[in-house]
C-alpha cells in the first residue's frame, strides 16, 4: 500500500477504510497519569509510563498536521486526566495553529480545571467535557477512590465564566452503583445549561469486572428521565459522526444524550482515529493493534512515512468492536492507558 496523495482541491476523504467510513476526528492522549483512579477506567495501584515514552508538544502538533493533511479536521486532547500534563494550553496554541484544524476540545475529570479554564479558553479551546459521575461525595469516592467532587464543581463554575462554545457532563452508567445518580445530575446540568451524557459502562476497566449485567443501558437512563424530570423527543445531531443520541426536554430545557456503545453500537458511522501518549496510532477504543508513529519520529521517518502509517492503520479497521460476541477481545490496554 502507497500512501495516498491528497488532492489540492478535495483534501478530503483521504482516510477511508474499508467500509467507507471517512475518518476526520483524531483523539490525542497527552498522560496516562491520573489523580482519580476511577473503577472503569484504572486499578487502584496504577503504574504509569515513562515519561520519556511520551511524544513531546511537537511531535504531537507533527503528528496532527500530517493527519490534517490526509482529512482529520478536529483534536480532542484526552489521557489519564490531560490537565496533569505541564503547559497543556502551549499544545493548545500549537494545534490551533495547524491550518486544517478546525476546532481543538478537551476531555477531563475537572480536578484542575478551576485554575487552567482562563489559559485554556484564551489558548482557543472551544469545547469541554468534563467527566462527573455522581453530585454526592460518599458516592463519589466510592466510584473515582478519591475525593474531590467540589473542586471539580468550582472548574465547572469557572469554565462557565471563560465562554466556551459548549461544555458536556458525561457520567458512565454502571447498574448497580449509578442509578441513583441520573436525576440529579440531569436536574443539574438543566440547571445550569450543561449538555450531559450518559455512557454505557464499556469492557476497558483495569481490573477486569466488566460484563453485560454490569451495563445500565442508554434506553433504561433515558426511562428514567422521562419518569421522573421530563419528557425527551430525539434530536437529529449535526455531526454524523456523533456517538451520542440525542434527545431533548419536550419543555425546551436542556439536550442529553446517550452514547451506548454496548446496546447500540455505533461502529458503522465512526469518524475518529486515536493517538495513545506514547505515540501509538490506533484505529479504534477497542483495537488490539497499534502502529508506533513514535518509532518513526525518533528515527528520522519523514512525513510521508507518517502518513503511510496512518493510512495503514485506517485500512485495518474492522467493521465492529464486536461487544458482546464471541470473537470479542478485551484490548491490552486500560482506558487511561489508550485515551479517553
Amino acid at each position: 500500500m502507497t500512501c495516498p496523495e491528497v488532492d489540492a482541491n478535495n483534501p478530503q476523504g483521504v482516510l477511508v477504510d474499508q467500509f467507507g467510513r471517512q475518518h476526520v476526528d483524531l483523539r490525542v492522549s497527552v498522560t496516562d497519569r491520573c489523580n482519580l483512579r476511577c473503577t472503569y477506567c484504572m486499578p487502584l495501584d496504577a503504574s504509569f509510563m515513562n515519561q520519556q515514552k511520551l511524544l513531546s508538544f511537537d511531535e504531537v502538533t507533527r503528528c496532527v498536521r500530517v493527519a490534517s493533511e490526509m482529512g482529520v479536521r478536529t483534536i480532542r486532547l484526552t489521557g489519564g486526566e490531560p490537565l496533569m500534563r505541564p503547559n497543556l494550553r502551549r499544545l493548545v496554541e500549537q494545534l490551533m495553529q495547524v491550518s486544517r484544524i478546525e476546532e481543538v476540545a478537551l476531555t477531563t475529570n475537572g480536578l484542575l480545571l478551576a485554575d487552567q479554564a482562563a489559559g485554556l479558553a484564551q489558548a482557543g479551546l472551544s469545547r469541554l467535557n468534563v467527566s462527573l459521575d455522581s453530585l454526592d461525595e460518599s458516592r463519589f469516592k466510592k466510584i473515582a477512590r478519591r475525593s474531590g467532587l467540589q473542586r471539580i464543581l468550582e472548574g465547572l463554575e469557572e469554565a462557565g465564566r471563560q465562554g466556551f462554545r459548549s461544555i458536556r457532563i458525561n457520567a458512565v452508567s454502571i447498574r448497580g452503583l449509578t442509578e441513583q445518580e441520573i436525576v440529579p445530575l440531569a436536574k443539574f446540568c438543566r440547571e445550569r445549561g450543561f449538555r450531559l451524557r450518559f455512557i454505557e459502562f464499556m469492557p476497558l476497566d483495569a481490573d477486569d469486572i466488566w460484563s453485560c449485567k454490569h451495563v445500565l443501558t442508554g434506553q433504561e437512563v433515558r426511562r428514567i428521565l422521562e419518569m421522573h424530570v421530563g419528557q425527551l423527543k430525539r434530536i437529529e445531531s449535526e455531526d454524523s459522526g456523533q456517538p451520542s443520541v440525542d434527545y431533548s426536554y419536550t419543555d425546551g430545557q436542556g439536550i442529553v444524550g446517550f452514547i451506548n456503545p454496548v446496546s447500540q453500537p455505533f461502529c458503522d458511522r465512526c469518524d475518529r482515529l486515536r493517538l495513545t501518549a506514547d505515540g501509538q496510532f490506533r484505529n479504534c477504543l477497542f483495537s488490539t493493534s497499534d502502529w508506533d508513529a513514535r518509532a518513526l519520529l525518533r528515527d528520522g521517518g519523514t512525513d510521508k512515512d507518517l502518513g503511510l502509517l496512518l493510512a495503514t492503520c485506517v485500512n485495518a479497521k474492522h467493521f465492529s468492536h464486536g461487544i458482546g460476541t464471541k470473537s470479542f477481545q478485551r484490548p491490552l490496554r486500560a482506558m487511561y492507558q489508550i485515551g479517553g
